[in-house]
């Protein structure tokens, strides 16, 4: 069954959200954007997160010790590296703590699709160029795929029930397809999640 993330999250109301539909993980962004949350607000909504969820912590090109400090204070409980992080900088990471990389990628042609195969992560995602767009990169790539993925960019009720049938899928990593004007929202969050587990029973 395809697992479900819900990213972008910023407010208590959207942690109620996800306490009621309970997707499998729900995503801090940590880097400069319209969703990004501090590592105290973070710890904050995390306190009030279902435990049964898992908390992702999304950082680019982030100074290593800022990522340490979110796992060591509990803020998040896996990390993903949307930037230029290279395997030096993973291998640092496991150094210093023990919990699961998602590293994620750009996808523009099959040499991507290739250096996703070949990425030392516990996960890779693979998302459109420009994360957080709301815009999909040509699926037809993921052909090429070798190992599961996590799938973002444009991810939303339109095109849910293609994206399920791809192979290899493991996760659907969901933003801007679930907000209205901006902000997360509960309509659209509950409808995606519904789709996507009720297509798989």
């Amino acid at each position: 069954m395809a697992k479900v993330k819900i990213c972008g999250i910023t407010r208590p109301e959207e942690i109620a959200y996800g306490n009621a539909y309970q997707p499998d993980y729900i995503g801090f962004v940590f880097a400069r954007s319209r969703r990004q949350v501090s590592l105290q607000k973070a710890q904050e909504l995390r306190r009030q997160l279902d435990s049964r969820i898992q908390a992702v912590g999304v950082f680019v090109d982030e100074e290593f010790q800022k990522v340490v400090e979110a796992v060591e204070t509990g803020a998040i409980q896996m990390i993903q590296l949307h930037g230029q992080e290279d395997e030096a900088y993973l291998k640092a990471l496991r150094r210093r703590t023990s919990v699961p990389i998602i590293k994620a990628l750009a996808v523009n042609s099959s040499l991507d699709i290739q250096k996703a195969n070949e990425s030392s992560g516990d996960y890779v995602l693979l998302d459109y160029r420009k994360p957080g767009s709301g815009r999909s990169f040509d699926w037809e790539l993921l052909k090429g795929m070798t190992r599961a993925y996590f799938l973002a960019g444009g991810i939303c009720s339109d095109n849910i029930e293609e994206a399920l049938g791809l192979p290899g899928l493991l996760a659907l990593d969901i933003s801007s397809g679930v907000e209205k004007d901006g902000k997360k929202d509960e309509s659209l969050i509950r409808d995606c999640i519904r789709r996507i587990r009720n297509d798989e029973r």
